[in-house]
């Protein structure tokens, strides 16, 4: 697998990194979007502290994240039920 290095700008902080050439755009958008939610809580909530910006950051990502696997694993749960029903009216029917 290639590399690439990279220099990203995280709350005014660069950070090298090596990335896959095929995640380098992956990872790029990734940072600006960091950097705007950091923005959009200075902005909203009036605060400066970068360390406080990263976590209340880190914090709705990770509230996101965990709602999102909770739908995911719902829908999971319904396809699976219908593949249940399926294969029980296959085995019915031969």
């Amino acid at each position: 697998m290639d590399t690439l290095s990279i220099k990203l700008k995280i709350a005014d902080r660069e950070y090298p990194l090596k990335v896959a050439y095929d995640e380098e755009e992956h990872i790029r958008k990734t940072a600006r979007i960091l950097n705007e939610k950091l923005k959009e809580y200075r902005e909203n909530f009036g605060i400066e502290d970068k360390q406080d910006l990263l976590a209340m950051v880190a914090f709705e990502i990770l509230v996101d994240k965990l709602n999102l696997d909770a739908e995911k694993d719902e829908l999971f749960s319904g396809i699976n039920k219908q593949i249940q029903t399926l294969e029980t009216k296959i085995s019915e029917f031969i």
